[in-house]
């Protein structure tokens, strides 16, 4: 089945969108690694390809590489005695990328746009992950390199026979990335106002005795509210009648001594005064300290009179002591119940008033919570069924093309179908008309494949063959470049049991996965080796009694005599450069 011109375009400006948005890894250093004792490749951001003799070293470059996205250390990667390995990958980040996002939320910096990721195993196996310097766990080191790279080899399946990201692969080649975002945006209202119904109904369940209960509360704190306010005035009084006596003597007989008695205070400071006046006739210096000796009589015979007035108006009331005592109780009771002080208790009386406010409305928000969900309900649905009729239209486009690349790469009777089925339950998820609705909808998707005519579909992931699964990821890489979570691909021989046309069209489409992602391929076949944009030359050498592993970019002859060592063995002949200049002229072509 061909694509429609529209479909195509649309195919062309996803991948081109997405492209723009990809980081690349710039460097990888890598020590004490396997037989790599040290090295450091600077890769180009389009095809990355690397050759070398079987056993040079070529895969523990795919080794180290997952190391760095968060792959479990083993101690039996440490070199032969050395005390640890070392793994650093240099990844260019741009800002508005996922990665961005993730390293923001998690306080990373993101300085110049770099993303620095070290990793390191020790030979007891202990290890160490950094991210931008900064000592990082396991999971917080996948959660920020998840889509950087996608790995491809013989005994590794990763985002691509992950069902789960198979919706996503889906949308992005239908173009439904912003629908996928109303939904998702829909299915928070609706959560939303599915939780806020749920608890008006379950408000509904104690409603009638939650009202009678604020409603005493509202009450018998109103009724106190007075008293509430004369606290402080009811404890002093109740102070000064539970000691009337011993107040009311004390001051009558202070006002005795100063006034009422025979050799009071008073009477003797009035003759003092009239003693000192009389100095003061004879000299005037006298009239100040005369006039101050006046004012302490006056003072003295004042407060006398006072003293005098509170204790004739003093009195023990036994029942107004009983009746301030039964209120002091009261408020005692109220704090205990409701607060510690008077405006802890008022507060309780408004929070309950306020309350009991909203109870007597109930039947409104409940009728208005209701119309809510329905409403967030018939929204969310009609974008989920619409959502269904684009990816079912855009799953035929997607099948009918991952078969047709598989067919150039030698699999002509293998057939891929993308399965859209309804949504079988998880987290998240809500029930419309008999399906599941989760944030992305009602479907799932899952890649099918059935290799040879006559075989069942079946999924992705459970396909036997080494080498039909890496041309059947190669097809769908061909088909979603670009569309897919990860910057970098990475296949890791996966030329493994083909040849000849078939080899060239395997180049010709990896270099095509180039042309929107960054890729580094490890290949023993000359015609993938030739559309290279960058070629690295990985050697074994033996150094005194050690092995070790050397890897460099060549130059265009150095490459030109590769390909040729690749096409005619270790003696390299005039037939065998001839031969990799067409094939070099042919790719570039």
């Amino acid at each position: 089945m061909q694509r429609s011109p529209r479909l195509l375009a649309l195919v062309q400006h996803r991948r081109n969108a997405c492209a723009r948005r990809r980081g690349v890894l710039t460097c990888l250093r890598v020590r004490n690694f396997a037989i790599i004792e040290e090295l450091e490749v600077e890769l180009d951001e389009k095809l990355n390809i690397v050759t070398g003799e079987t056993g040079a070293g070529k895969s523990i470059l795919v080794d180290a590489l997952q190391l760095v996205l968060g792959a479990r250390g083993r101690p039996e990667v440490v070199r032969t005695d050395a005390t640890s390995a070392e793994i650093e990958a240099l990844f260019d980040v741009k800002e508005d990328t996922p990665t961005a996002a993730v390293m923001r939320d998690q306080g990373l910096e993101n300085g110049d746009g770099e993303l620095v990721i070290r990793r390191v195993v020790t030979s007891s196996g202990r290890t160490r992950a950094y991210i931008n310097g900064r000592l990082a766990t396991l999971a917080q080191l996948r959660e920020v390199t998840k889509g950087l790279a996608d790995i491809s080899s013989q005994h590794e399946y990763h985002s691509l026979t992950d069902p789960r990201q198979h919706l996503t692969y889906l949308d992005a080649f239908a173009g439904l990335e912003g629908s996928v975002r109303e939904m998702e945006d829909g299915h928070t209202t609706l959560v939303e106002a599915s939780q806020a119904l749920q608890t008006l109904v379950s408000e509904a369940r104690g409603r009638a005795e939650r009202e009678d209960l604020l409603r005493f509360q509202v009450s018998e704190i109103g009724a106190l509210e007075g008293v509430l306010a004369e606290e402080a005035q009811l404890l002093h009084e109740r102070g000064r009648l539970q000691h009337a006596e011993t107040l009311g003597a004390a001051a009558g007989e202070a006002e005795s001594r100063l006034y009422s008695d025979d050799d009071a205070i008073c009477g003797e400071l009035a003759r003092i005064v009239s003693a000192v006046e009389r100095a003061a006739r004879i000299d005037p210096e006298l009239d100040r300290l005369a006039s101050q000796l006046q004012e302490a009589w006056i003072q003295l015979e004042d407060t006398a009179r006072e003293l005098g007035q509170y204790a004739s108006h003093l009195a023990f009331d036994p029942v107004r002591l009983s009746e301030i005592e039964e209120q002091v109780a009261q408020l005692a009771k109220l704090k205990r119940k409701y607060g510690p002080d008077i405006d802890e208790v008022l507060a309780h009386r408004d929070r309950a008033a306020q309350e009991l406010e909203l109870l007597d409305r109930y039947e409104e928000r409940m009728d208005r919570g209701q119309r809510a969900f329905d409403d967030a309900l018939e929204q969310a649905t009609a974008m989920a069924i619409a959502l269904r009729r684009e990816r079912k239209r855009a799953s035929n486009a997607l099948s009918a093309a991952i078969s047709e690349e598989l067919a150039s790469l030698g699999m002509g009777e293998a057939r891929v179908t993308v399965d859209l089925a309804p949504l079988d339950g998880g987290p998240g998820e809500l029930r419309v008309k008999g399906a599941r609705l989760s944030p992305t909808g009602i479907d799932r998707a899952e890649f099918l494949i059935a290799p040879n005519r006559g075989e069942q579909e079946k999924p992705l992931r459970k396909i036997a063959s080494g080498g039909e699964l890496s041309r059947a990821m190669l097809a769908i890489k061909r088909v979603l470049a670009g569309f897919g979570p990860a910057g970098l691909y990475v296949f890791d021989e996966v030329d493994a049991g083909v040849g000849g046309a078939v080899a060239e069209v395997i180049g010709r489409k990896i270099h095509d996965v180039a042309r929107h992602s960054q890729v580094l391929c490890i290949t023993h076949l000359p015609q993938i080796s030739a559309y290279a944009d960058a070629h690295y030359r990985v050697q074994k050498l033996v150094v005194g009694d050690r092995t070790k592993s050397h890897i460099e970019r060549l130059s265009e002859p150095e490459r030109l005599e590769e390909i040729a060592r690749m096409l005619g063995g270790v003696r390299i002949t005039k037939q065998a450069r001839a031969a990799a200049e067409a094939l070099i002229r042919s790719a570039t072509a």
